[in-house]
C-alpha cells in the first residue's frame, strides 16, 4: 500500500489500516443517502449531524429559509463532479455561489455547511472541520483580498485539491481496497479522514 506524504513532510505509512479504524469507530454517518442530488431537506441537516455537524434546530430552520436558493445553485454543480479532475474541469465558480448561499447564516461556518453538503456532492466538497481547515491554512492562511464567504471557503477546497493532486495515486489505490470491505467512497473523503485522523493522534 502506498504512503500519504501530508503538509510538513508526514509520510502516512499505514493509510488503509488508519481508514478502517475511523470508520469502524465512525460508521454510523457514511452508507446513508442523502435526499437526492438538485434537493435540500431538513434530513440533509440531520444526517450531517451525524457526521458530528452539531447544527441546532434555529440553525437548521435558518439554513432552510434559503432552501430555494441552495437548490438552485446545486443544480449548477453536476452530481459526479470531482476534485480529483482537472483543475480546469472544477465547476469553481458554481461551487462558490452554491457556498455563498450559506453565508451570513448565524452561527454557520465552513464545518457546519460542507458537512451538509459533502453528500450531495461527495467526490467534490471535503468537510472542512476545525481540524481540516487548521491543517489546510498552517503554512497559507489564503489571500486576505477573498472578501465573500463562498470566495474564503473555495479557497480551502483549492487548497484540499493540492493536497488531494498530490496523493492521487495512492488515495485511488486505498479507494479500491475500501470498496473490497463494502466501503464505498470518495478520494474526497478518505483524503479528509486520513488528515483528521493524524492531526488528532
Amino acid at each position: 500500500m502506498s504512503t500519504i506524504i501530508l503538509r510538513g513532510g508526514v509520510e502516512v505509512e499505514n493509510p488503509l489500516e488508519l481508514a478502517l479504524d475511523f470508520l469502524a469507530a465512525y460508521s454510523s454517518y457514511e452508507g446513508h443517502d442523502s435526499s437526492g442530488p438538485v434537493s435540500f431537506e431538513e434530513s440533509d441537516l440531520r444526517l450531517a449531524n451525524r457526521g458530528g455537524a452539531r447544527i441546532s434546530a434555529a440553525e437548521i430552520a435558518a439554513i432552510l429559509e434559503r432552501r430555494g436558493e441552495i437548490e438552485r445553485a446545486l443544480r449548477k454543480v453536476h452530481p459526479d463532479a470531482s476534485l480529483a479532475d482537472a483543475t480546469s474541469s472544477v465547476p469553481w465558480i458554481p461551487l462558490t455561489r452554491l457556498f455563498d448561499a450559506f453565508a451570513d447564516i448565524r452561527g454557520i461556518g465552513f464545518s457546519k455547511m460542507t458537512k451538509a453538503l459533502h453528500r450531495k456532492r461527495p467526490a467534490l466538497i471535503p468537510m472542512l472541520d476545525s481540524v481540516v481547515q487548521a491543517y489546510l491554512t498552517s503554512d497559507n492562511p489564503g489571500p486576505s483580498s477573498l472578501k465573500s464567504f463562498g470566495e474564503r471557503a473555495t479557497a480551502l477546497v483549492g487548497s484540499y485539491k493540492r493536497e488531494l493532486d498530490r496523493n492521487r495515486s495512492a488515495l485511488h489505490e486505498i479507494q479500491q481496497e475500501l470498496a473490497s470491505c463494502t466501503y464505498r467512497l470518495t478520494e474526497v473523503r478518505i483524503l479528509d479522514l486520513l488528515i483528521w485522523s493524524v492531526s488528532v493522534a
